[in-house]
């Protein structure tokens, strides 16, 4: 069983995403564990301190680097073997092919979301890699977070229904979108299913569908 573990100062933004639908089901048939680490338990003082100015000057306030390292360090003991993962747009790229390596691995994650105008640097002593969904910056990384964690969960063998669900869709290998799709009727105000789909030609079909996917730009 693969084990999530996302460390926030918003925990609630991940319980309608980790409570429904795919990712529900995965925890409830034993794949995965979807668990978040609420980052103002380990604030400082009488007010669980999370955040400070900057040393230097500057706008914002960033993350202190106690309270990130000690929960980043209770959700290690949690899970010894567990990699950390940064959210933030400094980081590499991530790709579907990136999806397909985490899930088939054999270790456990933990997503630190950032907040405000970011963290303590001293805090990357702990990361393992830094990750980025896009060149755009968010309000904070649970959305990131979730993302990443939905796109690992689908290709955990056994958490999709079929088995050739994920074997043929956008960017199985890296560059193709993949070809468009019917369900019935067929046909729906003078729009008709292409004639190939209903042929029952398995090789024709596979033809059209090389035909018409799409290369990623």
């Amino acid at each position: 069983m693969k084990k999530f573990q996302v460390i926030t100062l918003f925990p609630e933004m991940c319980g309608g995403v980790f409570g429904n639908s795919m990712m529900w089901k995965a925890q409830k048939d034993g794949h995965v564990t979807l668990e978040t680490i609420h980052l103002r338990e380990f604030g400082i003082g009488p007010r669980k301190q999370v955040d400070d100015t900057p040393y230097g000057g500057g706008d914002g306030m960033l993350l202190m680097v106690e309270p990130l390292w000690n929960a980043i360090m209770q959700a290690k003991s949690l899970d010894p073997s567990a990699k950390v993962l940064l959210m933030t747009p400094r980081g590499s790229r991530w790709k579907q092919a990136d999806a397909r390596s985490y899930s088939e691995s054999t270790h456990g994650y933990i997503f630190v979301c950032g907040r405000y105008e970011g963290y303590d640097e001293r805090i990357m002593s702990l990361v393992d890699e830094e990750i980025s969904v896009g060149d755009y910056v968010l309000t904070g990384g649970e959305l990131p977070a979730m993302t990443i964690i939905d796109s690992i969960v689908r290709l955990i063998p056994g958490v999709l229904g079929g088995s050739e669900s994920a074997a043929v869709e956008s960017f199985v290998d890296g560059k193709t979108l993949e070809y468009p799709q019917y369900t019935r009727p067929e046909v729906w105000q003078d729009m008709r299913v292409p004639d190939v789909l209903l042929s029952g030609h398995h090789g024709q079909i596979a033809a059209w569908r090389a035909k018409h996917s799409k290369k990623a730009g």
